[in-house]
């Protein structure tokens, strides 16, 4: 049994707007759906990706009147976006105004940089498996996004962390980095066929405080089984290792599977399919607010519950 990659990754922001005007504009990313959080229906959730809404693409937000992160460890720290190289010159132009810096990080030419909020990104120069360009995107086509990966989160000992990862997780420890903030050394766990978009890199770093989630920071991270059939393999798994889960859970556009790893973060094993189109023409997803069947008949309220974006 092997994960497949990084499948989304889900952040907070307290400014929906601002949010989704930085994300679809700036980094020149498609919004493949506008929905809610199914937990807590006041709140959006943002879904922005590559031009098909593509598995391991995606980055989404959840809208949350959240004070700003409090930084530290027990936390996912760093979301990696992967770029063609002889683009990264260009994003540093693009984003001169964010304090972007140029550097390289774990032998990958790398931009670090922060979002309006905080939200602390690396466009990588990683290009393999590549996303599909949206055409009505800002940025150039050979400039885009081209999907998520690795993702950086930070932990205060490694072993306990290392034992989900190789004994539940199946993921292989493959070499290690000095961490770029200057705290600790940074592990590389890799799963299915390796490179950036299936890359874990676990930052140990003991002599941080606690992180505290908020505005700025992450919420969760999901990796990539194929369908259904193997999400339920995977649950059985997780429970035969006795890692308490949330059982798998229906969020319409892909099923899901929770649980922590020891260093106290949300992970999700979330299907490929069946995708951002199932209820919604491809052309125009993420243009209108879409709900899953279980939420449909509250339409009008939860509407009114919602801020524009624009």
């Amino acid at each position: 049994m092997q994960l497949t990659g990084i499948h989304h990754l889900t952040a907070i922001t307290a400014d929906a707007a601002a949010n989704n005007r930085f994300y679809t504009e700036t980094l020149g990313l498609r919004r493949v759906k506008k929905t809610v959080n199914q937990d807590d229906t006041s709140a959006y959730h943002l879904f922005f990706a590559d031009g098909a809404g593509s598995p391991g693409t995606d980055i989404t937000f959840f809208d949350w009147p959240a004070p700003r992160e409090r930084r530290g460890t027990n936390a996912i720290t760093r979301t990696g976006l992967r770029v063609a190289e002889a683009s990264l010159d260009y994003w540093a132009d693009r984003l001169s105004g964010l304090d972007a810096r140029l550097t390289t990080i774990d032998g990958r030419p790398s931009l670090e940089v922060e979002d309006p909020e905080g939200q602390r990104l690396r466009l990588i120069a990683a290009p393999t498996p590549a996303g599909q360009p949206w055409a009505r995107s800002d940025v150039p086509a050979e400039h885009q996004i081209r999907g998520l990966g690795p993702i950086t989160i930070s932990v205060p000992e490694l072993a306990p962390t290392e034992a989900v990862l190789t004994q539940v997780m199946n993921m292989r420890r493959v070499r290690d980095y000095a961490s770029p903030d200057g705290q600790g050394q940074v592990h590389v766990f890799e799963m299915g066929e390796g490179g950036a978009a299936a890359e874990l890199h676990v930052a140990v770093q003991p002599g941080l405080p606690q992180a505290r989630q908020g505005a700025g920071g992450v919420h969760h991270v999901a990796f990539r089984v194929p369908d259904t059939a193997a999400l339920t393999a995977w649950t059985e798994r997780v429970a035969r290792f006795r890692v308490p889960s949330s059982g798998e859970v229906e969020r319409f556009y892909f099923r899901s599977l929770y649980f922590r790893e020891p260093g106290g973060n949300l992970f999700e094993l979330a299907t490929d399919g069946p995708g951002f189109d199932v209820d919604e023409p491809f052309e125009t997803m993420g243009e209108g607010l879409s709900l899953p069947p279980f939420l449909e008949g509250r339409r009008q309220q939860i509407e009114a519950g919602l801020k524009p974006l624009a």
